[in-house]
């Protein structure tokens, strides 16, 4: 294993900031073409990102507001079938009673006979 002495470590701490430093004073300004050309590249993909983000986000919307109308065509048929099936049970009912009733006038009727004949023949 290989141990560097304290000068050898200075002077490679010295040398990298040196590096450093020169990569600092050797950058593109601001004004530069090439670099005010990069930051318009990125802009302009930032908002074509923005623009599918927005996209797909009122398709989604879109998407939702079908599936909610699909699902309130749907409760209104199921209610309008619902109140359809009550209606002919109400009707079946009515018509039960009715039947009811007049079996009930007839047995009525027979019972009457029955007793106005036994008191005729007393």
């Amino acid at each position: 294993m290989k141990t560097d002495d304290f000068n050898e470590r200075l002077s490679t701490a010295a040398s990298a900031k040196r590096a450093m430093l020169e990569r600092f004073r050797n950058r593109p300004a601001a004004d530069d073409p090439a670099v005010i050309e990069q930051q318009e590249a990125r802009r302009a993909l930032t908002a074509a990102r923005e623009a599918r983000i927005a996209e797909r986000e009122a398709a989604r919307q879109a998407e939702e507001a079908r599936l909610v109308a699909e699902q309130a065509a749907r409760e209104t048929e199921a209610a309008q079938q619902a109140a359809d099936q009550a209606q002919h049970a109400a009707a079946a009912k009515a018509e039960k009673a009715e039947r009811d009733a007049a079996l009930e006038s007839e047995r009525k009727a027979a019972r009457d006979a029955r007793y106005a004949a036994r008191k005729k023949r007393r």
